[in-house]
């Protein structure tokens, strides 16, 4: 029987380490198809709810790489990120249709993908597949990238931008 808190399975969803996470894949969930989005998630909202619930349908586990707050601040500004890297694993991991999340620190995702080897990733916005630069990982792996339609007027920085 399961004795887990239903606070600790929400914990047990997080990889601080991503190697970790490939062993736990690879032990539990072999030949299932993995996705993976990745993204700041700094406040949820729905164009990112949208695009989780897109993500997911695209395989059987949906894995969510966050970039650590060093790298939201790299990519956003010194007031960002809203949240720590901690809560928003935490609010993710919470999420149903998310079953795993990681971090990454870099600039782009690559080694991550390199590391997890989905068989899917997945982006949100009005990104063109030929110019992400995870892209080549993703298709020597014998993945596939997907590009959800972009969901206009949402975003954190807008919802930062309109509480000023």
């Amino acid at each position: 029987m399961n004795t887990l808190s239903a606070l600790d399975k929400i914990r047990a969803k997080v990889f601080a380490d991503r190697h970790a996470l490939k062993r736990e894949l690879d032990q539990h969930h072999s030949g299932r198809t993995t996705v993976l989005t990745n993204g700041c998630f700094d406040l949820i909202h729905r164009g990112h709810i949208l695009t989780l619930t897109g993500a997911r349908s695209q395989g059987d586990l949906l894995i969510v790489a966050l970039n650590t707050d060093e790298s939201v601040r790299k990519l956003k500004g010194p007031t960002r990120p809203v949240t720590s890297q901690e809560d928003r694993a935490f609010v993710m991991a919470a999420l149903a249709c998310v079953d795993y999340v990681t971090f990454f620190g870099e600039e782009t995702p690559v080694e991550t993908i390199r590391i997890l080897a989905p068989r899917v990733h997945v982006k949100g916005g009005d990104y063109k597949p030929e110019d992400l630069p995870e892209r080549e990982i993703v298709l020597s792996l014998g993945g596939r990238l997907v590009v959800l339609p972009f969901e206009q007027g949402y975003s954190t920085t807008a919802i930062l931008e309109k509480s000023k």
